[in-house]
């Protein structure tokens, strides 16, 4: 099904990106204040924020790989209702145990981003497949950044609480628009569900241009992980002592970076993608260099998180636009597989960062998003070297048990 997807289609399924994917972030700013309500001990407050990644990555493994046997458009709409369901259930969590359960049940299903990026890659025109990949999924990083800005200054005027009542109806309106503007999906499966989880397994295994575009993913999300996992420690020391509304507008900064990376889809349509990554994985190196520098001035931070953001997006971007390209017959399984990168590396980053941080300080928090972006960059880099001698991966691994 390729006719191609029109402007109002674009904004509808970039809406269901942002708003889903927003139902996992929004707790990071109002940390503090919904665990102590909830009467958590600061120990266990974390529970809230690991919650959202963990049904999230069981979404990935369990969830999208649905979208390669039924309707898209259908699994689109039921997983943003149950999204919805997911918040509501937050909101009006009497206990932290409960709140708990809320936010993985959101995060389960707010899988429902990488079903919509399946949906634009199948009904894409090749030609255009790149340009609407980028503008669908810079949905996702308007969503990580901007319920930054949104739940921190919601959360400190009328409370967390009304965060998720606000996340609720607003995976519901989405969920609505995308039955009425989007086309069904009707197309005959070619196997059971066990044997598309099956698939991806030996995807991992046997597909090189996967499996180095996984874990520069795992990279490139660590990185991106390490700077917005704990951005908040430096900033809300001294000498800055910035309050959770102010904070949170430094997500503006990084939406600054990702819309300006949107172009990155059509660079790739245009057969750049390899080199798009290359530069970029340099990019988000080099950008450390300016946010590890937080005095005497902010200026340099911003100006980080800009570059950091638009690297970041456009290596996703090229990411997805290659494995859909590569395997146009089971794009939902590919990316749900690769995303389950993503969420590991974007675990790591946060888990480590707070470490280095609270060891170093924010220098070794900045060594360590670099040395993420430049394990990515070598990944890239042997990669292209191994494909111009024709060399893949599982040759690879071949040899080293046969040395073994």
């Amino acid at each position: 099904m390729t006719a191609g997807v029109t402007r109002l289609q674009r904004f509808v399924l970039a809406l269901v990106c942002a708003v889903a994917v927003s139902t996992i972030y929004a707790i990071q700013p109002v940390l503090k204040t919904a665990g102590a309500e909830l009467g958590l001990p600061p120990e266990s407050v974390g529970w809230l924020v690991a919650a959202g990644q963990v049904g999230y990555f069981f979404g990935l493994v369990l969830l999208v790989p649905l979208g390669d046997l039924l309707d898209r458009r259908r699994l689109i709409v039921g997983h943003l209702l149950l999204t919805a369901t997911g918040a509501g259930i937050t909101a009006a969590a009497p206990d932290g145990v409960i709140a708990v359960g809320g936010l993985a049940i959101a995060g389960l299903f707010a899988v429902v981003v990488q079903v919509t990026v399946a949906y634009v890659a199948e009904v894409s025109p090749a030609a255009e497949r790149g340009r609407n990949i980028g503008a669908v999924t810079s949905g996702v990083v308007i969503g990580i950044l901007g319920v930054r800005v949104f739940a921190g200054a919601l959360g400190d005027t009328l409370g967390w609480r009304v965060v998720y009542v606000v996340l609720a109806m607003l995976c519901t309106a989405v969920a609505v628009a995308a039955r009425l503007s989007l086309r069904a999906d009707v197309r005959q499966a070619d196997g059971r569900y066990t044997r598309v989880l099956t698939s991806m397994v030996k995807l991992a295994a046997t597909d090189r241009l996967f499996a180095t575009r996984g874990l520069i993913a795992f990279s490139l999300f660590a990185s991106f992980g390490t700077l917005w996992s704990g951005l908040a420690l430096p900033l809300s020391a001294q000498p800055w002592g910035l309050g959770t509304t102010e904070i949170g507008l430094f997500g503006l900064a990084g939406l600054a970076g990702a819309v300006g990376a949107a172009r990155a889809g059509r660079w790739a349509d245009a057969g750049r993608a390899q080199a798009i990554s290359g530069w970029s994985l340099i990019l988000l190196a080099a950008s450390w260099l300016l946010i590890a520098r937080t005095e005497p001035t902010l200026w340099p931070l911003i100006a980080g998180i800009v570059l950091l953001d638009f690297a970041v997006q456009a290596v996703h971007v090229s990411n997805q636009h290659l494995l859909t390209t590569a395997h146009p017959d089971r794009a939902s399984s590919v990316i749900g597989a690769y995303m389950a990168f993503y969420s590991l590396g974007s675990a790591l980053g946060a888990i480590t960062t707070t470490w280095a941080y609270a060891t170093w300080g924010w220098p070794a928090s900045s060594l360590l998003g670099a040395l993420y972006a430049l394990a990515g960059l070598v990944v890239w880099a042997l990669s292209r070297a191994l494909g111009r001698h024709g060399v893949g991966l599982s040759h690879v691994a071949t040899a080293a048990k046969e040395c073994a």
